[in-house]
């Protein structure tokens, strides 16, 4: 049966003329390709976006960077006044290296912390408006901020004696909201700036006939080192700072044997005078 369908088959090619005979071009499947429209991951089309959503994403970026800069610049004019404020309390702080009670020396630089405090206030109703952007604008008034807490845990120290705490730190400032708190390495620089006071303190307080100050401020020094030392530190601000540390204890450390080399420490005298007896 094929072979009958194969002899039927031959006669009718031969009546085909050259002239009707035609063949359909070759064309390569890469050129037939290009007007076939990409396809995404899902079988989508990735064709390229209209000019007009383009311009509507753009338009988009625009405003987000305009309120961003508006609420920025509002960031920095409050920080500007934080800057002024912790210029007049480090002022006010400085007058305890001299010989004036300490009293006044203290009442006048605490009278700055309820201002810093306020500014803060302002901070955070800036923020407000940007929830869970804090990090962003930071660095807008970070080193402002490990300013104040130095200057806040020398009024502290001087007043007790004491370290003072983050979250007692966090309170002087009005930083308790969890939306905008006090940064941990914030108040770590801010410690470690406060200890770069300490030497200079010392020598002035030797100098004005406070004899058992080196013992003091050696033994607290020795203690705070001690405990930055438990820290891992990742920051390289903050390592080079924590390492600043040690040159502070050191200057204290040999004021502390000049004065014990001299018989001059009231703790040795009472010892002696102990003994004698």
């Amino acid at each position: 049966m094929r072979s009958a369908l194969f002899r039927s088959f031959i006669p009718a090619i031969h009546l085909l003329s050259p002239k009707t005979l035609t063949l359909a071009p070759l064309v390569p499947r890469s050129f037939t390709s290009i007007s076939r429209p990409m396809a995404g991951p899902e079988g989508e089309s990735m064709a390229s976006p209209s000019p007009l959503s383009m311009e509507k994403q753009f338009e988009g970026f625009r405003a987000n960077l305009e309120e961003s800069s508006s609420l920025r610049e509002r960031i920095r004019v409050v920080a500007a006044e934080m800057e002024s404020v912790t210029r007049i309390m480090h002022s006010n702080l400085l007058l305890v290296h001299q010989s004036l009670p300490i009293s006044e020396v203290l009442e006048k630089a605490a009278g700055q912390i309820e201002k810093l405090k306020g500014l803060y206030g302002r901070l955070a109703e800036i923020l407000h408006e940007c929830p869970g952007q804090y990090y962003r604008y930071h660095g807008d008034w970070r080193s402002e901020t490990q300013t104040a807490v130095s200057l806040v845990a020398f009024l502290h120290w001087l007043e007790t004696g004491n370290l003072l705490a983050h979250e007692d730190a966090e309170k002087k400032l009005g930083l308790g909201d969890s939306e905008f708190g006090l940064d941990i390495e914030d108040y770590l620089i801010g410690i470690c700036f406060m200890s770069n006071e300490l030497p200079r303190y010392v020598v002035n307080q030797v100098t004005a006939g406070d004899y058992d100050s080196p013992r003091k401020v050696l033994k607290f020094l020795t203690d705070l080192h001690a405990a930055f030392r438990m820290l891992n530190l990742r920051n390289d601000f903050l390592r080079k700072k924590f390492d600043g540390m040690k040159y502070d204890l050191r200057r204290v450390e040999e004021v502390f044997y000049d004065v014990k080399i001299r018989g001059l420490s009231p703790v040795d005298a009472a010892q002696e005078q102990t003994q004698q007896t």
